[in-house]
């Protein structure tokens, strides 16, 4: 299956390199030619990551994923994290379909299936690597293969994602994807803490008013939203504040000192610490190192 699956993603990236979006809404794929030396920081949405060929390792929350050709990452809960490719080459790249979860879609499907998976009640990890075969893995490949008959995408598409969530769903992890991905009980609020740190995420961290929003005393809701995420809320908080800072110097909209100011720090070394603890380098050497225009 992941042989027919990274012939399809060959032929259709075309020798192109990077994130590839297609004609079906949230389903991309990715090619790299050679390994990456050097991570690539992101924030990461729900989204299942399915290796044609090749194998790549990410990072979040300081948990390291492996994850090669017939395995699948599985991102159910949004995270800034890091990734790279290890494991590819001109001759062989590395290959993956991404599709982006739709919770619309899976709301209904769970709720027409006949034995939905049971929610979990209470915070978990929400991310993991499992293999990835069978029927799941064939709708991926049908998906992909859809792409060769335009026409017929408004049409199938809908049908073939309606069957890859039903797999999911009914799957091992079915349980643990729907919690992250829906939401229920103390999953769905700590997804509300999840977004609010997402939006607001100048703003200082109050402990306190986090956990009135999950509903959880400060000591259970620190538990809990370590054992989702791995991180403290501070932590992903700063995580946020670094990625954004970056973004915003790489494009050439501000240089250290205001992109430290703008993403809400108050101490401009303070944030080159943090900077370079991050990404490995201070800000100015960073952002020299990948795009020296704007350095």
């Amino acid at each position: 299956m992941s042989h027919q699956l990274a012939e399809t993603v060959r032929r259709h990236t075309d020798g192109r390199e990077g994130y590839i979006a297609t004609p079906i809404k949230g389903f991309a794929f990715l090619r790299a030619d050679r390994r990456q030396q050097h991570p690539t920081h992101l924030v990461s949405r729900p989204v299942l990551c399915m290796v044609a060929q090749g194998a790549k390792c990410s990072i979040f929350g300081g948990r390291r994923y492996d994850y090669r050709a017939g395995q699948a990452l599985v991102v159910s809960v949004e995270m800034p994290g890091l990734s790279r490719v290890t494991r590819a080459s001109p001759a062989e790249p590395y290959l993956c379909a991404v599709l982006e979860f739709d919770p619309a879609g899976m709301r209904e499907m769970l709720e027409n299936m006949p034995a939905p998976p049971a929610l979990a009640g209470h915070a978990h990890h929400g991310i993991f690597v499992a293999d990835f075969a069978g029927a799941p893995a064939e709708c991926v490949l049908r998906l992909a293969r859809l792409l060769d008959t335009p026409e017929a995408i408004p049409v199938l598409a809908p049908m073939v994602l309606r069957e890859l969530y039903y797999w999911l769903l009914a799957g091992p992890n079915g349980g643990e994807i729907a919690s992250a991905v829906l939401g229920s009980g103390h999953t769905q609020r700590m997804m509300k803490v999840l977004h609010k740190l997402r939006d607001q995420f100048r703003e200082p961290v109050r402990i306190d008013d986090l956990a009135a929003i999950a509903q959880l005393s400060p000591s259970a809701f620190h538990r809990q939203f370590k054992a989702l995420t791995s991180v403290t809320p501070l932590q992903y908080q700063k995580q946020l504040r670094l990625l954004e800072a970056r973004h915003l110097m790489l494009a050439g909209l501000a240089n250290a000192e205001s992109a430290a100011y703008r993403v809400g720090y108050e101490s401009p070394s303070q944030f080159s610490r943090e900077y370079a603890r991050m990404f490995g380098a201070p800000p100015r050497r960073d952002v020299a190192a990948l795009n020296p225009a704007v350095a």
